[in-house]
Order: C-alpha cells, then sequence, then structure tokens
C-alpha cells in the first residue's frame, strides 16, 4: 500500500528541511537504513522500483513541484522499522531525484582550458548529476580511462585538421586502432564525429572534397573493427549550413553547399547514422533582438508562431530550428534520417553588443530545456520523436578565442559549483595529492560526507538503468 500524505512535517511537528532531505549524505552515510531496506525489500533495487512507483504516482497527481516542494510520501509495510517517518522522506526524496535527474540530455564536455578538473573528478561530477552521456571534440585518453566501468556513453571527435589524414583508409584504421579500440567495451564510446561545422568554417573551406571521403574511412574502420553495431559515424554541422529556416517548412541547406550535402546525407541513410546539428537561437537573438522575442528564444510563454503551410504552432525557436532542419533534409529526398542537436546554449556573459548574453538568460533557456527533454517532448513536426540533445558546455572554457561569450557557456565553474541554477547540483572530490596525516584524514571526512563507503561506494543497485 502506498500512502501520498500531502505534509512536510517531522513526527514532532517541525518543518522538514527540503535542503537537508535533497541531499544525499544521510542516505550515503547511515548504514542502519541500508539494513533495514535489505531486511524488508531484499535489495536496493527493489527500493528504487518502488520509489519509481511512488514518484510516478506523485508527479501524476501533483507534478514535479509537488515532490519537490511539498509532499510528505509514506511507505509501508516494507519500511514500518523506521525510527522517523523523516527517514523515509528523505530516501523517497533521493529516488524521486534519481528519477527526474536522470534526463535523456547529454553535455559537451569542452577542455579549452587551463583550469579544469582532472577527468577522473569530472566523471565524479557527472555521476553525482546522473548525466549519463558525454560528447568530447577529441579522443582524449584521460577522459576515456578515467570513464571506464562507468555508464556513460561518449561521442568522440576527430578534428578538422585530421580530415586530410582520415580520408585515406589505412590512415583511418590506424587512427581507431589507437584511439578507440584500446577503450572498448570498458568505455561505452557510441559514436565518432568526423570533424565539426567543417562545411561553414571560414578556415575550413579547403577541407570539403575530405570530408565525406574521411567519414567513409572512418566507418570502414570501425566495421573492421567489429564496433558498426556499437559505433555510428556522422559529422556536425552549423546552423549556417541553412538558406532557409521560416517557416520551418521552407527550410533549405545553401545551393552552394547542396553537393556535398547530398552526399552526406546517402551516407547516413546508408549507414543508419544520425544528422547533427549545432543549433543556437541565441545567435539568432543577438543578431535581430528587435526582430525576435526573447521569450520566444527561451522557451517563455509567448505568443509563439504558426507555421501557415503545415499550421504547426511553435512556442520556442530550438524547436522551429530542428524542425527546419528536418524540412531541408526533406527537400534532398531523405525522410529517414534522424537529426539531433550536437550543440545548444546560451551564454551567462559576453561583449556589449552581445546582446542577452547574461546568467538569468542563461538560466531559463537551459533549465526550460531540460524540462522539456525531462517530458520527453518532441518537435511539433516529429512529436513522437523525443529529443535527443547535447548542452553546451559542461565547464566555462577560459582559454577559447573569440568574444567573451565563448568563454562563457558552461554550467559550471571547474570548481564544480554552478554558474547559475538550473536545478543540477552535483558535487566535484578534491584532488588527489600527497597530504600530511592531518590533511589526509580531513580528506578522507569529506570523501565520507560525499561518497558511499566501502561496499556502499560501488552499489550498482543506486545507479538508474533505462533513464536513457
Amino acid at each position: 500500500m502506498i500512502k501520498i500524505s500531502k505534509s512536510c512535517k517531522r513526527e514532532n511537528g517541525n518543518q522538514i528541511s527540503l535542503q537537508k532531505q535533497m541531499s544525499p549524505v544521510f542516505l550515503r552515510g547511515n548504514k542502519q537504513l541500508k539494513k533495514n531496506v535489505q531486511k524488508n525489500l531484499g535489495s536496493y533495487a527493489a527500493f528504487i522500483s518502488i520509489c519509481k512507483k511512488i514518484v510516478h504516482q506523485t508527479t501524476k497527481q501533483c507534478g514535479v513541484a509537488g515532490i519537490l516542494e511539498s509532499w510528505h510520501i509514506w511507505l509501508w509495510p516494507p519500511f514500518a522499522g523506521f525510527s522517523s517517518f523523516s527517514s523515509i522522506f528523505q530516501v523517497c526524496i533521493l529516488a524521486s531525484f534519481i528519477s527526474i535527474r536522470g534526463l535523456g540530455v547529454g553535455i559537451n564536455y569542452g577542455q579549452i582550458a587551463n583550469d579544469l578538473p582532472a577527468p577522473s573528478r569530472v566523471a565524479s561530477l557527472l555521476s553525482s548529476l546522473n548525466i549519463t552521456r558525454v560528447k568530447l571534440y577529441d579522443a582524449d585518453p584521460n577522459v576515456l580511462s578515467a570513464f571506464a566501468n562507468t555508464q556513460v556513453d561518449f561521442v568522440i571527435g576527430i578534428g578538422n585538421e585530421l580530415l586530410q589524414k582520415m580520408s585515406d583508409p589505412s590512415q583511418a584504421q590506424a587512427w581507431l586502432e589507437q584511439h578507440v579500440k584500446p577503450y572498448t567495451p570498458q568505455t561505452k564510446i557510441t559514436c565518432i564525429t568526423v570533424g565539426n561545422e567543417v562545411l561553414t568554417g571560414n578556415d575550413t573551406q579547403h577541407l570539403l572534397p575530405y570530408l565525406l571521403p574521411a567519414m567513409q574511412s572512418v566507418n570502414a574502420a570501425v566495421t573492421n573493427l567489429g564496433l558498426n553495431k556499437e559505433i555510428s559515424v556522422t559529422t556536425a554541422h552549423s546552423f549556417a549550413i541553412l538558406s532557409s529556416s521560416f517557416p520551418p517548412s521552407s527550410g533549405a541547406f545553401r545551393p552552394d553547399l547542396a553537393e556535398y550535402i547530398q552526399s552526406i546525407l546517402n551516407f547516413h541513410t546508408q549507414t543508419h547514422s544520425p544528422f547533427l546539428i549545432n543549433a543556437y537561437p541565441f545567435f539568432a537573438y543577438k543578431a535581430s533582438p528587435a526582430e525576435i522575442s526573447l521569450s520566444y528564444a527561451l522557451f517563455q510563454p509567448s505568443p509563439g508562431t504558426i507555421d501557415a503551410t503545415t499550421n504547426l504552432h511553435y512556442d520556442n525557436m530550438l524547436f522551429a530550428q530542428i524542425d527546419a532542419v528536418y524540412a531541408a533534409i526533406k527537400a534532398m529526398g531523405h525522410s529517414d534520417i534522424q537529426v539531433k542537436v550536437s550543440e545548444t546554449g546560451w551564454p551567462s556573459k559576453g561583449d556589449v553588443d552581445e546582446v542577452g548574453a547574461t546568467p538569468e538568460n542563461a538560466r531559463l533557456y537551459n533549465s526550460n530545456l531540460l524540462k522539456r527533454i525531462q517530458q520527453n517532448q518532441g518537435t511539433p513536426a516529429r512529436s513522437s520523436v523525443p529529443l535527443d540533445i547535447y548542452v553546451f558546455a559542461l565547464f566555462n572554457e577560459d582559454l577559447k578565442t573569440g568574444p567573451v561569450s565563448e568563454r562563457n557557456y558552461g554550467l559550471f565553474y571547474p570548481d564544480g559549483t554552478p554558474v547559475y541554477n538550473v536545478g543540477l547540483q552535483g558535487y566535484i572530490p578534491p584532488p588527489r595529492m600527497e597530504y600530511s596525516s592531518s590533511k589526509r584524514n580531513q580528506e578522507r571526512a569529506y570523501r565520507m560526507t560525499y561518497k558511499f563507503e566501502d561496499d556502499e561506494e560501488n552499489n550498482e543497485a543506486f545507479r538508474p538503468k533505462d533513464d536513457f
């Protein structure tokens, strides 16, 4: 029996601190709680299963806000032996976050910075955030090693500077032998991007003839390694490959790029690989702030727009951009290629002429986007296809060149604290260093606060398997 009581009182009548209840510290340090769970349910897996059912029932009745703000969840009879209902409530809040925060969202992990934490610490941060999809711009061996034996799926990248070499099948095979084979299957590599925004880059026009041959060579090498069922091969495009994007149904690729794009689309159809687009409503708003509604760009309530051809209503710009790409692909005779957003985000800081680059706008864009993803929304033209999106980016990157905004897309500072609050409160362990005895004891106390100990540290039952 599950009883949901609209209350947030302790047994003694004191108000429960939601901040404390949302913290994983209580569960991770309470071995008696673990014994009670195992005694009554047999395993943590059964416990999580029941808690997910409670979360589903509660959200169905009162929404996610009901869980996060004022709902007291009781379980019985399994937890009749607990000493206080506050313990039960806190455990259920943790389970709620396992379900709610297990969003189908990926994150871009750029590393053009000199102050980023070690990959092993980043792995801990992403684990605490329950993010299990990461996109790299290279195949950094330190990162791939740090994420071995985790549930994280990786998109790795081959840089533009390597395209000419990769068009040679033997060079592509050698690259995979060195950068992929040693790390699979321990590290889950699911996709390889060959180049980034090659078709529209000012400094990449000489590489256009090499792009498709490089993709073909890399795909052949993946097949030679027997990994073609696990790893797809693609490339990421700038939204600037479109000559028309409004209304969405009129989406069309640039005529001067049509020859290259058609060949790439044929490749995607043959290999069943996705078409990747980097889509930034921020760029459109920055270019025309007088014509484009900020609310429309930020997923905020707005009249939106109606595509007169399809009669579909769009309440945000990103969805319109995605459907414009689908329309452009269809105009070239393809209807079986999935579009994925390899980058999207909003900067928290910018130059004087970068209108809209503020922490509040960045918070609104990304938090609203996460809500849409959590709801498994599709676009108006593809309502049955859930969004597949990688947010840009995990960290601010202080060594990137260009305008100030380029260095301020991160959700987090390098120390793991949020740049702004989008509801993803993670933690990052301290760096490993040689300490004196007293310092080592202090670090051990810190770890005990934020990590499972002993067998609890590796208890896989607390890692959701089906959220992504």
